[in-house]
């Protein structure tokens, strides 16, 4: 099975032409593209009729779909009514994905400003259990969970914590953003082979399986020192990376199949298919 790709949300060219989210599956196949992850950053809000839409859709085309869980989502905060809202809020994200026919959402680890990242890391793994064992009572256990990397140095999220938030449940998947792992190491991916380390790093943690159908943010982010991440920007700029070629030589070589969402500023849906393209390339 080949690797996919797909934009996060609805690029620049598809609001100029399309003003309903359940389009975007004809408007990425028509593209040429393989999936799509819908956003709930903001809450979720997604209406029976839209999900039903987009969820019809998506089956027409083939287009796979997956869900961002909303951003104030925080799996270690200090304050348990927010650790207990977070677990709604992934609840909420699961109903949604199944409602759309999504079967993947990606969750935000949260922040480890007020503590440890060692204190931060087991409230973590604390909140993702019981919303994992919540989310199963409740019918949702064909949705895999998917812990983001975070590209704010002050954020829980560096590649070895998503790993140990993986270890929790054979069903969690990492989402692993490139982007934001560059940003938090002040520009640290460079090459093949500090693609290459990462990815065994997954594969010696997780096994091969779960290696081989990674979930993947992937866009060039604008970061500052001591900070990282400041914003995402396009596949235009020439002076903060990552780029993406070295990693699409690697996933072609390894035979993986792992979803790829493109987070570029607006112009998602091309860059998506820039990757996809470099990627083809290299089978």
């Amino acid at each position: 099975m080949p690797a996919k790709f797909g934009p996060a949300g609805n690029s620049d060219s598809f609001s100029a032409k399309y003003k309903s989210s359940a389009d975007a599956p004809l408007f990425l196949k028509e593209m040429g593209l393989d999936c799509y992850e819908y956003q709930c950053g903001r809450g979720v809000k997604v209406s029976d009729k839209t999900a039903s839409a987009i969820r019809a859709n998506a089956e027409k085309t083939g287009i796979k779909l997956t869900l961002h869980a909303p951003y104030f989502i925080s799996l270690s905060s200090v304050e348990p009514e927010k650790r207990d809202n977070s677990i709604n809020y992934i609840l909420q994200s699961c109903d949604a994905a199944m409602r759309i026919g999504a079967d993947r959402i990606v969750i935000h680890s949260g922040s480890c400003s007020k503590m440890s990242r060692e204190e931060a890391l087991e409230l973590a793994k604390d909140t993702l259990t019981r919303a994992r064992k919540q989310a199963v009572e409740q019918g949702f256990e064909s949705v895999h969970f998917c812990p983001e990397t975070m590209g704010k140095t002050n954020q829980l999220g560096n590649l070895t914590e998503v790993m140990e938030l993986c270890r929790l449940d054979d069903t969690f998947l990492p989402c692993i953003d490139f982007g934001h792992l560059n940003a938090r190491t002040f520009g640290g991916i460079k090459s093949i082979q500090d693609y290459e380390k990462m990815l065994d790093e997954v594969e010696n943690t997780l096994g091969h399986d779960r290696l081989r159908i990674f979930h993947s943010h992937f866009s060039k982010i604008m970061y500052t020192e001591p900070g990282g991440e400041k914003k995402h920007l396009t596949f235009e700029d020439e002076e903060y990376g990552p780029e993406y070629e070295p990693l699409m030589e690697l996933v072609a070589k390894k035979n993986l199949s792992p979803v790829f969402i493109c987070e570029s500023a607006g112009t998602q849906a091309e860059d998506a298919l820039k990757m996809k393209e470099s990627y083809l390339n290299y089978k």
